[in-house]
C-alpha cells in the first residue's frame, strides 16, 4: 500500500480549485469558438447563447469536483489536458440534462435566471411570430441541449481504452435513467424512501451511478489506474446510499410532496436517530473502502472527508 506523498504538495483542495480554474477556461473557450463559428448567421448565435449564459450562470459544478478527486487521488498528472476536457464535457452532459428537465417540469428560474425556454418562449411572443410560443421555447432548450451533447462529446473525444467506454456507459446509463425515473414517477410507483439505494444501485439509478461512481471510474482510468476501480465502487455505492438518505430526511429537491407525507407518517424521533446511525454507518463504510485503496495517506483522508461533507448536505 502506498502511505508516502510530497508534504510540499498543494492540498486536494488547492489541486482541485486549480482544475476547476482551468474547466472554467476551457468551456467559456469552447463556447466562444462556438458561438463566433455561427456569429454570421443571428439566428444560430442565439442557441449557443442560450447555452453559453446558462453554463456561465455556473452552480456547484459537482461533477467535475467528484472526477478530480478520483483522477487525482489515482494519482494522475495535474498538467494533463485530458482531465479538464473531461470535467468540461461532464458540465455539459450535466447542463444538456438540465436544459431538457427545465422544459419537462416547466421550471421558471435556474441559477438566478430564466430559463432558455422561457426567454425563448418571451421572445416569440414579442416578435408577433407565427406558431405556438412555448412549442417553440421548448423545441428551442432541447436544441440547445442537444448542443451542449455534442460539445461535450467533441471534449471527451480524445478519451481511449477503459475510460472512453466508461464515458459512453455513462451517456446511455444517463438516458435509461432518467426514463426509469419518470415512468417510475408517473406510474405512482416512485417509493421516495430510499432503500433500493441502502441496499445496492445498479445502473438505473441516475444521480449514483451518474454523479459518483462514473465520474469516479472515468478518473481512476484516466490516471491509469484501473486496479482502483472496485474499491471506487465501493466508495460511491455506500456515499451515493447515504447522499440519498439525507436528502429523504431533509427534503432535498428530488422529494415532493409524498416524501414530506411519508417523512411525517413514518419518521419519528426514535426512527429518524436510526436513519441518521444509518447514514453514519454508510459514510464510514464509504471511509473504510477509501482507506483501504492503494493511495497515498493524503489522498485517503481527503476521500473520507470529502464523503462527510457530502453526506452532511
Amino acid at each position: 500500500m502506498i502511505t508516502d506523498w510530497d508534504h510540499t504538495a498543494p492540498s486536494p483542495t488547492r489541486q482541485r480549485e486549480e482544475l476547476l480554474d482551468r474547466v472554467e477556461a476551457r468551456l467559456r473557450s469552447l463556447l466562444n469558438d462556438e458561438y463566433r463559428r455561427h456569429s454570421g448567421h443571428a439566428r444560430a448565435a442565439v442557441l449557443v447563447e442560450s447555452l453559453a449564459e446558462l453554463v456561465a450562470a455556473g452552480g456547484e459544478r459537482v461533477r467535475p469536483v467528484v472526477l478530480f478527486t478520483g483522477y487525482l487521488a489515482a494519482g494522475g498528472s495535474p498538467d494533463d489536458p485530458r482531465a479538464v476536457d473531461t470535467a468540461a464535457a461532464l458540465e455539459l452532459l450535466d447542463t444538456a440534462t438540465l436544459l431538457r428537465t427545465d422544459v419537462h417540469d416547466n421550471v421558471a428560474v435556474r441559477r438566478g435566471m430564466p430559463t432558455p425556454h422561457v426567454v425563448r418562449a418571451a421572445e416569440h411572443e414579442r416578435g408577433g411570430w407565427g406558431g405556438d410560443a412555448r412549442r417553440h421555447g421548448a423545441y428551442s432548450a432541447t436544441l440547445a441541449g442537444d448542443l451542449a451533447l455534442a460539445c461535450a462529446d467533441r471534449l471527451a473525444g480524445a478519451l481511449t481504452g477503459t475510460a472512453r467506454a466508461h464515458w459512453d456507459e455513462l451517456r446511455a446509463d444517463r438516458c435509461v435513467g432518467m426514463y426509469a425515473r419518470e415512468a417510475m414517477t408517473v406510474a405512482y410507483l416512485d417509493n421516495p424512501w430510499p432503500g433500493r439505494c441502502v441496499s445496492g444501485c445498479d445502473s438505473g439509478c441516475r444521480a449514483g451511478w451518474y454523479a459518483l461512481r462514473g465520474p469516479l471510474l472515468i478518473g481512476a482510468a484516466l490516471a491509469g489506474r484501473d486496479d482502483l476501480a472496485p474499491a471506487y465502487e465501493a466508495y460511491a455505492g455506500a456515499l451515493h446510499a447515504a447522499w440519498r438518505l439525507r436528502g429523504f430526511l431533509d427534503g432535498g429537491p428530488e422529494y415532493a410532496w409524498e416524501a414530506d407525507l411519508l417523512r411525517e407518517m413514518l419518521l419519528d424521533g426514535e426512527e429518524r436517530d436510526i436513519a441518521e446511525r444509518m447514514i453514519r454507518d454508510l459514510v464510514h463504510r464509504a471511509g473504510r473502502a477509501a482507506d483501504g485503496a492503494p493511495l497515498t495517506g493524503q489522498w485517503r483522508g481527503e476521500l473520507a472527508s470529502f464523503g462527510e461533507r457530502v453526506a452532511s448536505v
